[in-house]
């Protein structure tokens, strides 16, 4: 991997060696990776992509490093970072983004300059090429509400290509970029002008929702399980069925949104994933639902 590492580091990244990924996700679970790449500009992160596939070395790509749940074994793979992939610029009623921006920075920036459409997204942790990824969204929005286009690198092709809303294939918690032939760079959102004040309170009272009905003051990885059918509510589910609070080692179904797992300190990846299990399992027995894990498990 010596030499691995020095190719990239000419190439123009940051370097960091046996990286622990519990320090790189909102869960703080994670195991050690070979090596930990920081491209440090967007084509520095389209030519680490194409060195990586032309070697044929496995490797992965985290943002904010939201919504996984990531084994914490030593992983035989690289992670490459997006969190130098932040540029944002203005143009009337679009935003144009790099996708390692927060999402939530993100609605600020929107908010501050007057457009409104992404109020949804103000406390999503996360990046916004993760929310491309997994379609993210909240009280009644997503991303796709307002993505027009997305410049994205083709893996296969070996190079980079514009795909529109349609192209991307949104569905709920879904989009092509979870084929893993694409991966997204820059995307153009759409919003509308609005008085700042306005987005400013409709943010404030979302905001002020989530803060009451989730558990914020302990690392997750967010909502745990996608909803089977739409009037079908996860974690009111959970609660009847009397989980809440369930606990295996430091892994406990939250007491105050059971629709999460949090970690109350050193939770392990297997007590994680047995929580995940039992639920499943319970709900399939008394609803006759087969639950989805809405994270990425690696």
């Amino acid at each position: 991997m010596n030499d691995v590492a020095k190719e990239l580091y000419l190439l123009g990244c940051n370097i960091l060696k046996n990286e622990s990924l519990k320090l790189h996700t909102t869960f703080k679970i994670g195991g050690k990776v070979p090596l930990f790449v920081i491209p440090k500009t967007k084509n520095i992160f389209v030519k680490t992509l194409n060195y990586l596939i032309e070697k044929r070395i496995n490797f992965k790509i985290i943002g904010e490093g939201a919504n996984l749940i990531i084994n914490d074994n030593d992983l035989n793979f690289i992670v490459v970072s997006t969190e130098y992939l932040t540029n944002i610029t203005l143009g009337n009623e679009y935003i144009f983004a790099e996708s390692g921006v927060p999402i939530s920075r993100l609605s600020y920036f929107a908010m501050e300059n007057g457009l409104s459409g992404l109020e949804f997204a103000a406390g999503i942790p996360g990046s916004l090429g993760g929310a491309l990824f997994m379609n993210a969204g909240a009280y009644n929005g997503q991303i796709s509400d307002v993505i027009e286009e997305v410049e994205a690198y083709d893996l296969k092709e070996k190079k980079i290509i514009l795909l529109n809303k349609k192209e991307i294939g949104f569905d709920y918690r879904k989009s092509i970029f979870q084929k893993r032939r694409y991966i997204s760079l820059r995307a153009k959102l759409k919003l509308f002008k609005d008085k700042k004040e306005n987005i400013e309170k409709k943010m404030k009272e979302l905001s002020l929702k989530r803060w009451e009905k989730q558990p914020l003051e302990y690392p997750s990885a967010g909502s745990i399980f996608k909803r089977p059918k739409p009037d079908f509510y996860v974690g009111t589910t959970i609660e009847k069925l009397g989980l809440k609070g369930f606990s295996i080692g430091d892994a406990e179904i939250s007491n105050k949104h059971a629709g999460f797992i949090i970690n109350k300190g050193n939770a392990t990846f297997s007590d994680v994933m047995n929580i995940i299990e039992h639920v499943k399992k319970t709900v399939k027995e008394k609803y006759g639902e087969d639950l989805e894990v809405e994270p990425e498990i690696w």
